[in-house]
C-alpha cells in the first residue's frame, strides 16, 4: 500500500491511474481456431498450450463442417499481449489448423456457456434456491425431495455469479460446458 492507504492499482474510484506502467497486463482471450476433424488434433492444440506452459480457462470442441470435415475449438486462456499472440501464431502453423480468431479483439462477440448445478436442501434453503433461480432464469431439470438439479445459459460471469449464491444453500456439484462463442454481425 501507499502512504495515502490506496491499494496499487485501484484506479476504478480515483482520478489517477495508479497502476505500475512497467507492469505487464494479463488478459483474458476467447480464440476460435477451425481444424480438421480427425484423430489426434485436439491433442496437438492442447499440447502447444501444455508444452509451453499456457494455461486454458475453458475449451470446447465440436464438428462444424460435416462435408468439408472441419471442427471448431474455442479456447479461453490468459496471458500477456505478447504471449496471447505468440499462442495464436503457433496456432496458426500447426498443419491442421485453418484458422485462428481471436474473438476478444476482432470485434464484438456473443458468449454463452451451459452449466447445471445440484443443490441440497430443505426448508427455507430451498425455497431460497428456487426463487434465486427464477431470477436468473435457470430451470429445474431434476428434483427429489432433497435436491434440485438447476440447468443455466448464460456467460462465464453470470455462472460464476449463481455459483456464488448457491453454495450457501447447499450447492454439492457443478458441471460446466465451457464457452461457445461468435463473432457478432456479418
Amino acid at each position: 500500500m501507499s502512504a495515502l492507504k490506496i491499494k496499487k492499482g485501484s484506479s476504478s474510484h480515483s482520478a489517477y491511474d495508479l497502476r505500475d506502467p512497467n507492469a505487464e497486463v494479463i488478459e483474458t482471450h476467447t480464440l476460435a481456431v477451425l481444424v480438421d476433424n480427425e484423430a489426434g488434433v485436439l491433442a496437438r492444440v492442447i499440447g502447444l498450450f501444455s508444452g509451453r506452459g499456457y494455461n486454458i480457462d475453458s475449451l470446447t470442441v465440436a464438428e462444424v463442417d460435416h462435408k468439408g470435415h472441419r471442427s471448431r475449438i474455442t479456447v479461453v486462456t490468459r496471458g500477456t499481449p505478447a504471449v496471447i499472440e505468440q499462442i495464436k501464431a503457433q496456432l496458426g502453423r500447426l498443419v491442421p489448423v485453418h484458422e485462428v480468431h481471436d474473438l476478444t479483439v476482432e470485434g464484438p462477440s456473443v458468449e454463452r456457456e451451459l452449466s447445471l448445478f445440484k443443490v441440497v436442501g430443505t426448508g427455507e434453503k430451498r425455497i431460497e434456491a428456487l426463487r434465486l433461480a427464477e431470477i436468473f432464469r435457470a430451470n429445474v431439470v431434476d428434483s427429489t425431495l432433497e435436491s434440485f438439479v438447476f440447468e443455466i445459459t448464460g456467460t462465464p460471469e453470470k455462472i460464476d455469479a449463481f455459483a456464488d449464491l448457491m453454495r450457501p444453500l447447499g450447492l454439492v456439484d457443478v458441471a460446466r460446458t465451457g464457452v461457445a462463442a461468435l463473432s457478432r454481425g456479418a
